[in-house]
């Protein structure tokens, strides 16, 4: 629900569990008031706006000390009238100069949710179940009209941000930073989570406090990027997994972001997220529009589990589409550790025949079907079956492998280009590069200009030609670089720093006309594993290649981190062969096979080489896998032992009913003499009795979640344990 308190300008947005308040001040200014737990009204009463902070702030009016903008909670700032804080948002005019003055204008209530033009974002199904808020502000000068748009949803405690630039004008404008969110908070009572990472080691958990300074994560690399995702948490004092206060952001974009926590002079925070405005700027000409990407803000008075959960079920139900998205989610062989591009259509059908035996539901074809590509030094660009290693192709391929009983998927790179390609030989232009200056290559390749029209119909005309050429229900998205010598060839000297924003909505283009032309593939988004693991790329690819990292006990941490935002439905988890390709280490494969039912399950190692034994083991797991898979996929999940915080790793998945869950329990390394442990279950109904599947024993789901569950003590590294319970009537 959003209410307007006409007397006094007051904005009172009331989301499911919280309450976020603005006002129209004097002058028409914009500030903000709280962002909180649910309110029923803001008040008179409630915390003084304006305070004299002494010579140092500026004051528009000289004959009024308490009005300053600096001092203000603003909703959405601006630079150089008298706020010296990192702004929200810059302009620069063909005068030069940077002074821009919004002031509000008119507001719009109404119901639903508006999408936004060539942008993902977060969807409702029906107009009731969400509210949305439209705040107009405009410089009167310049002709610059600037909307804030917020969305309450009904169901979710959660609220989307984004900001719309109309150049009503008469003068080009130039956009030098464009922000999605800002929020003043009235303290620095905080502290910062984040997660960070590299390849192979993805979404480590930051928590640090706030200082007395700026703090900022962002990409510069064209991707969202492994080194850190587009997400942070400001958390009260004390917080933890389960009480206390979190306020989460997180942007729905795949390229280029900036998030900044900046705590001023005065001792309050300033928190904003957005588009990165290095190397970056927009020519609005007259009667242009510029949309910002969405930002998901999350409040939460149950700790961190508690912004947790707003975050899966939102992600899950209202950001992920299409058939996929309510689907149960096939258990995959993936031949990439088994064969590299070392094989031929012998050996895939000899995997094809053990993954079919063991009860394995989809085969993946990995990088080296195409072009020339026995290694990753040529044919990129060249999407056409290279019938040396598949003589028949891919269609009798795929239809043989559909006789086994599994659908069959495909690997692609469509973004990229190898400069030995045939395609790079026609056209050398249509890579990101910079006139005069050599072309850095990573992985022997260069990335595609995707800002341009010319190479998004040839992706689209290519890869549609291969989805269509046989059975194909698989599709995994990689992209194995980052941008360098970012410049399109089409695009004038003035508008150079629009490209990287530009390749993202070439991409977002390319991926809508692909993603609904074939509705019934699944696409799985991978960068290098978890480079590219952000909302933006979920509202096209349900699923995301969690890590190239498949090591079971690196996993533990990968998946842990993931999981602060992401639904692990989301989350693609294989079992690989051991020494482990990444780190080298021995792990039993039961305890790699728990490990990855923690996800979406599957398997990356040749299976021909199995042991009886190993083979009766998998065939045991995926038969597990299919029992419990719909409260991995559907369930509520839970965080209980973290591997950032100790030796132990536990997580439970929990029926949507509460009916049953099952809790995974992993020790990493053996300690002497070690201790008597107890685990203490999470997200059980306290009046349910529940059994025990393996010993037929009963317990009170108040006593597994107060008093819990005593661990067995066993000698050994790597160890894991697995505990199913069904409802006891």
């Amino acid at each position: 629900m959003i209410l307007f308190d006409k007397e006094r300008c007051i904005f009172h947005l009331q989301g499911k569990g919280f309450s976020y308040v603005f006002q129209v001040i004097r002058d028409g200014y914009l500030a903000h008031l709280y962002w909180g737990k649910k309110v029923k009204e803001y008040r008179e009463s409630s915390p003084l706006l304006f305070v004299n902070r002494g010579g140092f702030a500026p004051n528009p009016d000289p004959s009024d000390r308490t009005f300053s903008l600096d001092n203000i909670p603003l909703e959405y700032s601006a630079y150089g009238n008298g706020d010296f804080r990192h702004p929200a948002y810059q302009i620069q005019l063909e005068n030069g100069s940077t002074v821009t003055d919004l002031r509000y204008h008119s507001y719009r209530i109404h119901k639903g949710k508006p999408k936004l033009k060539y942008l993902p974002a977060t969807y409702i199904e029906h107009e009731h179940e969400a509210e949305t808020l439209e705040i107009v502000l405009v410089d009167k000068v310049i002709g610059l009209w600037v909307t804030l748009s917020y969305t309450v949803f009904e169901r979710y405690n959660a609220m989307t941000r984004s900001v719309q630039f109309h150049n009503k004008g008469k003068e080009n404008l130039r956009i030098l930073r464009a922000l999605s969110s800002s929020v003043d908070f009235r303290d620095d009572q905080f502290d910062l989570l984040t997660l960070y990472g590299s390849h192979t080691n993805e979404r480590n958990i930051s928590r640090h406090p706030l200082a007395m300074e700026m703090q900022v994560i962002e990409s510069r690399r064209g991707a969202s990027s492994l080194q850190h995702d587009p997400f942070f948490a400001l958390l009260r004092k004390g917080t933890n997994e389960t009480s206390g206060v979190s306020y989460g952001f997180s942007f729905v974009y795949s390229g280029n972001f900036q998030a900044e926590v900046e705590v001023d002079q005065y001792q309050t925070t300033r928190a904003s997220i957005g588009i990165n405005s290095f190397d970056f700027s927009w020519i609005l000409t007259p009667k242009d529009i510029f949309q910002t990407p969405e930002v998901v803000m999350v409040y939460s008075d149950q700790g961190i589990d508690g912004m947790s959960q707003t975050y899966h079920h939102l992600y899950r139900e209202r950001l992920c589409r299409g058939l996929y998205r309510d689907r149960i989610r096939p258990i995959l062989f993936n031949n990439w550790e088994a064969t590299y591009f070392k094989f031929n259509e012998k050996k895939i059908e000899e995997l094809a025949d053990e993954a079919s035996s063991l009860g394995i539901e989809l085969f993946v074809l990995d990088d080296g079907w195409f072009g020339k590509r026995d290694n990753a030094k040529s044919s990129l660009g060249d999407w056409v079956v290279d019938k040396r290693k598949l003589p028949h192709g891919l269609n009798r391929l795929a239809k043989r492998i559909e006789g086994k009983g599994m659908a069959f998927g495909l690997w692609f790179e469509p973004e990229m280009v190898s400069p030995d390609s045939q395609l790079y030989r026609k056209h050398p232009d249509w890579c990101l590069h910079v006139l005069s200056r050599p072309r850095t290559v990573a992985r022997n390749q260069l990335v595609l200009d995707l800002s341009r029209q010319d190479v998004c119909e040839y992706l689209i005309d290519a890869i549609s030609k291969v989805l269509s050429s046989a059975p194909i229900r698989y599709v995994k998205w990689d992209m194995n670089r980052h941008m360098t010598e970012i410049g399109s060839a089409l695009l004038p000297p003035e508008r150079q720093r629009e490209t990287a924003h530009r390749y993202m909505l070439g991409l977002y283009y390319v991926l809508e006309i692909l993603t609904s032309k074939y509705p019934k593939i699944l696409f799985e988004s991978c960068s290098s594993g978890g480079g590219r693991y952000d909302p933006g790329m979920l509202y096209y690819m349900p699923q995301v290649w969690a890590s190239d990292n498949t090591d079971a006990i690196s996993r533990l941490k990968i998946q842990f981190g993931t999981s602060i935002i992401y639904p692990p439905i989301t989350m693609g988890a294989h079992v690989s062969s051991v020494p482990n390709h990444q780190v080298g280490r021995i792990t039993t494969l039961e305890t790699r096979g728990y490990v990855a039912m923690a996800g979406n399950f599957g398997y990356e190692l040749d299976l021909t080489k199995l042991s009886k034994e190993e083979k009766e083991m998998v065939k045991k797991q995926v038969a597990f896998y299919k029992e419990i898979r719909p409260l991995i996929q559907f369930g509520t999940f839970h965080r209980i032992l973290s591997p950032f915080e100790g030796n132990e790793t536990a997580w439970i998945f929990v029926s949507p009913d509460q009916d049953e869950f099952i809790c995974f329990y992993y020790q990493i390394l053996a300690v002497p003499a070690p201790p008597i442990r107890i685990l203490k279950l999470a997200g059980l109904n306290p009046d349910f009795c529940y059994k025990d599947m393996n010993t037929g024993k009963v317990f009170g789901g108040d006593e597994l979640m107060n008093v819990g569950m005593t661990l067995p003590i066993e000698k050994g590294d790597f160890l894991s344990h697995v505990w199913r319970f069904k409802k006891y009537n």
